[in-house]
């Protein structure tokens, strides 16, 4: 089979996987008051679920890049947002609008034309030691700035989210590479130790960000994370591993329709989810509070005396015999 078509079905896969992880990383943050820590998120099982999905779509991932380039496997996790719309709406009791089909069909039409520019041939090159520390320096700086607190935090923490996820990527293409191909160098050396690491920590940094992105709803930071990723391992793919367009300077023109088509796609997916999360809100809320029996208060002789005085109480025991 054609390593293309091997990268991509691992892809879509996995786009699945972490589709689910979103959306059950989304209904834990629904859950889950603000200052709730990283212990404590630690001792939830919908916690381990949503990591098992995530480590589950991330060894497809693996596998895809062993198959395919940075440029074709990383635009093709934009599909996760695609499959977390029936998904998430299936969890929160809706049918899908017609907003949210109208942007699934703008996003796939975008993935398709980026896909007939992306390189199509298995990868080769990797990063060396310098240019690992050099791309995990910059990714923390990066990571910290948008990190800050300020206005819009979920957004931001979904970029930062997005940009670690799609360094993790780029990292682990040159470990699969590596482990793979012996040309390369050893298969035991320090460089590969340090990019290990380095994947371990944005991998798990990535997947902090997003479940503290999600407090604010699903739609609006999963579509940032899907943008940032893709854009965060094409920079690194397209600078320091070799990658190249295909059809040079002319495929430029489908690439940048195919971008427009995609983010026009997400901002769709986006305001409809951001809609349907209030409607659900207000849905609740018009549900009739369910009935409680009106409390009988028993009242003991002495209760009675101290209160009314004993004409009251002589009262009562003259209307009992």
């Amino acid at each position: 089979m054609n390593a293309t078509l091997i990268a991509v079905a691992l892809s879509l896969v996995s786009a699945a996987a972490y589709a689910w992880a979103a959306v059950a990383q989304a209904r834990l943050a629904g859950r889950t008051a603000p200052g709730t820590g990283t212990l404590r998120l630690l001792g939830s099982g919908a916690w381990w679920s949503a990591v098992g999905l995530n480590a589950g779509g991330a060894l497809l991932h693996v596998a895809a890049l062993k198959y395919g380039p940075l440029t074709l496997v990383q635009p093709l996790g934009a599909l996760t947002l695609v499959a977390a719309v029936p998904l998430g709406a299936r969890a929160a009791g809706r049918k899908v609008s017609t907003t949210e089909w109208r942007g699934t069909l703008l996003t796939l039409l975008g993935l398709g034309a980026l896909l007939m520019t992306a390189g199509g041939s298995a990868p080769h090159e990797t990063l060396s030691l310098a240019e690992a520390l050099a791309v995990g320096a910059a990714t923390m700086a990066l990571v910290a700035g948008l990190s800050r607190p300020g206005a819009r935090p979920g957004l931001r923490h979904a970029a930062a989210s997005g940009i670690t996820s799609g360094v993790a990527s780029a990292l682990t293409q040159t470990l699969t590479v590596a482990a793979t191909d012996h040309t390369t160098g050893p298969l035991f050396s320090w460089r590969l130790v340090v990019v290990a690491l380095l994947v371990s920590a944005f991998a798990m940094g990535g997947l902090l960000l997003s479940q503290t992105a999600y407090r604010g709803g699903l739609g609006a930071p999963l579509a940032v994370v899907t943008l940032a990723n893709p854009v965060a391992a094409a920079v690194i793919g397209l600078a320091l591993l070799g990658e190249r367009l295909q059809g040079g300077t002319i495929s430029l023109v489908p690439a940048l329709l195919g971008t427009a088509a995609a983010a026009q796609g997400v901002i769709l997916l986006s305001r409809a989810q951001a809609q349907a999360a209030p409607a659900a809100a207000a849905a609740v809320a018009a549900e009739p509070a369910p009935s409680v029996p009106s409390r009988v208060v028993i009242r003991s002789p002495r209760a009675v005396l101290q209160q009314h005085g004993h004409g009251h109480l002589r009262r009562i025991r003259a209307g009992r015999s």
